[in-house]
């Protein structure tokens, strides 16, 4: 009985524990991972303006090809895109361009956004920066401008004149003739006659002119001295 507890104490202190085989587990993958060490973190690249020996001219980067269009630039259209047909503003809309009650809309909510600060809600340069010290613009009434191109209003949003900046980074393309339609529409709007009025509409502007009329005589005026 001795000897067979003898042979059972050797057996298990030869035999390896669990343990310590979880030991030498560890020590093997270890060394596995050191020896098939991977860099492709360090994967050969060229750095910004690095220079390189692999093209003629000595640059990594190189220059865009000729004709290149980042994407959502192309601009077949030359006249939706700068006003101008042969350098020269053009008096008409492109025919991309469909003039309703919802791009005069549009165009008065930009208008009022960007434009009115300087050249007021009506269009006569009297702005509210313009009565705090900034430099008055021209009045679109003038008539230079009541006859200028509509081209011209968008060239202007595009590329600025004079003291005022462009706006072609905070108007897109379309809304700048949303702008110019709606700069119109003010120019027609201080300039026009009852002639300019539809016959079958000119009663209703009689209605409202006497409206406030009919309330003066009734005492309705008296806030207005």
């Amino acid at each position: 009985m001795a000897f067979g507890t003898h042979i059972a104490r050797a057996a298990r202190r030869a035999a390896p524990t669990s343990r310590g085989l979880a030991v030498a587990g560890l020590l093997l993958a270890g060394s596995l991972v050191a020896g098939c060490r991977q860099d492709m973190h360090d994967t050969p690249r060229y750095e910004a303006l690095e220079e390189s020996d692999f093209f003629a001219d000595k640059r990594a980067m190189r220059p865009i090809p000729e004709g290149t269009v980042a994407r959502g630039n192309l601009r077949e259209d030359d006249v939706f895109y700068s006003g101008k047909v042969d350098g020269e503003v053009v008096h008409d809309f492109p025919a991309s361009i469909k003039v309703d009650q919802a791009l005069l809309d549009r165009g008065q909510q930009r208008f009022n956004i960007y434009c009115a600060p300087c050249h007021s809600p009506i269009g006569d340069g009297n702005g509210t920066v313009v009565q705090r010290g900034y430099k008055r613009p021209a009045s679109y009434h003038d008539a230079r401008l009541r006859n200028m191109g509509i081209g011209y209003f968008y060239d202007v949003i595009s590329n600025g004149f004079g003291q005022m900046p462009d706006y072609s980074a905070q108007v897109a393309p379309a809304d700048r003739w949303a702008i110019a339609a709606y700069i119109r529409a003010l120019q027609l709007s201080q300039n026009a006659t009852i002639d300019d009025v539809p016959a079958d509409k000119r009663g209703a502007l009689d209605g409202a002119a006497s409206a406030p009329a009919a309330e003066a005589s009734h005492g309705g005026g008296a806030a207005h001295d």
